[in-house]
């Protein structure tokens, strides 16, 4: 059987009717100064697949939304979906019938018709995930403890406390279903039939898969997150989840995807993690680093550290959720939790943001080029400022108008030498 490679070859990008440029004519797009060195993708939200307004999570206007699929074909040849393939949207319910195909269908269908590079945004994670998936007839234990990979690992802790985006936390704190549970044979049934079902339906044509997310645990010495899918199936639930979806599409690049990774702590858990896979033989193909950061973190130094220690693990390396908070609060967050962002980017821009911006995405890009032969795909966590999570912190290359602000003219700045550099 022919195997998919992400790496070799271009992809062909056919000429779209768009709006007209804002910037000036001779300027590259982010895609074409990048084109020999990695993907520059873009998640989008479900107004931008299904070209309407009311559909997704962000107010826009018909008049925005078309500016914003726009914008998405002009700069960008990969997505990732912000929402619509995690298990609580397109399987809510139990049951063969319980699944809710439209939403994400309309995104690989976008996907296709625009020639883009399409990745799906995930099968396992501990947050949004309906309850149902858990429940069961067994009495939750006492105490909480989880086995197995939980164990001691002789790192040092961080003070992080563990989160998701829109997620439960962990167990420490609770979860977001605490009755009767599942028995590990059911879990396992209840994911392989998800798994199977959803990468199924789109063999061929999603490329990626975030196969397990964020189960790393933040603080502690702990490597594993103490979530409900360890407490019940063991540490070997992230072994099953990529063994089945390599049944599923055995062409399909499977990628772990985790944030803070730019804290050395937080990525030598990483590392003792997809060791311990790979000697394992688990079909870990990709490592997925979010890079949720500040205007004033991480230096270049630390980010070109952290790339040369990913790249120790010898698979490629994806950027999956970039993006840069330019607000008061947060500038040490990197988290991925909706609620912390929230509350952290507030306060205000900080002095001269604009600027700031454009030299942190400067420097991040001069490190992803720097690595290029690891980097693979980069992809900014929503099309413009208007659209973004972290909104008050206008962490994107674009502004609410989808007009480029200085750090999109650093980003290509930064493309352009490199190339020169060759």
């Amino acid at each position: 059987m022919k195997t998919y490679n992400v790496y070799l070859g271009l992809l062909t990008v056919v000429s779209l009717a768009l709006a007209p440029r804002t910037w000036p004519a001779d300027a590259s797009t982010l895609k074409d100064a990048c084109q020999e060195d990695f993907y520059v993708g873009v998640a989008i939200n479900r107004s931008v697949a299904l070209g309407a307004v009311g559909a997704g999570f962000a107010n826009r206007n018909l008049e925005q939304v078309d500016k914003d699929i726009a914008l998405v074909n002009e700069q960008f040849n990969q997505i990732a979906p912000e929402n619509d393939l995690k298990w609580a949207l397109i399987h809510p319910r139990p049951g063969a019938n319980g699944y809710d195909f439209g939403p994400a269908d309309a995104y690989v269908d976008f996907g296709l018709s625009n020639h883009l590079y399409i990745v799906g945004h995930t099968l396992v994670w501990h947050s949004q995930t309906p309850d149902w998936v858990f429940a069961g007839t067994n009495p939750p234990p006492v105490g909480l403890t989880a086995p197995g990979f939980m164990a001691e690992t002789n790192i040092g802790g961080t003070n992080i406390p563990d989160r998701g985006r829109f997620g439960h936390g962990n167990g420490r704190r609770g979860f977001g279903y605490n009755g009767p549970r599942a028995s590990r044979e059911e879990l396992l049934e209840r994911m392989r039939d998800h798994i199977h079902t959803v990468v199924g339906r789109y063999k061929g044509k999603i490329k990626v898969w975030d196969v397990v997310n964020e189960a790393i645990d933040d603080g502690g010495t702990n490597i594993l997150r103490n979530s409900l899918w360890l407490q019940i199936i063991g540490p070997d639930f992230i072994d099953k989840a990529f063994e089945y979806a390599h049944e599923a599409d055995p062409d399909a690049i499977l990628r772990y995807n985790d944030y803070s990774l730019e804290n050395p702590t937080k990525r030598r858990k990483l590392i003792t993690l997809i060791k311990s896979l790979q000697e394992r033989h688990v079909p870990v193909m990709a490592i997925g680093s979010q890079t949720h950061v500040s205007v004033s973190s991480p230096s270049f130094e630390a980010e070109d550290r952290a790339l040369t220690e990913l790249e120790m693990l010898g698979l490629p390396i994806h950027i999956t959720e970039l993006d840069v908070n330019g607000a008061r609060g947060g500038q040490r967050e990197t988290g991925a939790d909706i609620a912390s962002n929230a509350e952290t980017t507030q306060g205000g821009l900080i002095n001269d943001a604009d600027q700031q911006l454009a030299n942190q995405y400067g420097s991040l890009f001069r490190a992803f080029l720097k690595h290029r032969h690891s980097v693979k795909v980069v992809t900014f966590w929503g099309v413009n400022d208007g659209v973004s999570w972290r909104a008050s912190g206008h962490p994107l290359l674009f502004n609410t108008s989808d007009q480029p602000k200085p750090a999109f003219d650093a980003v290509i700045a930064e493309a352009k030498r490199a190339a020169v550099a060759k």
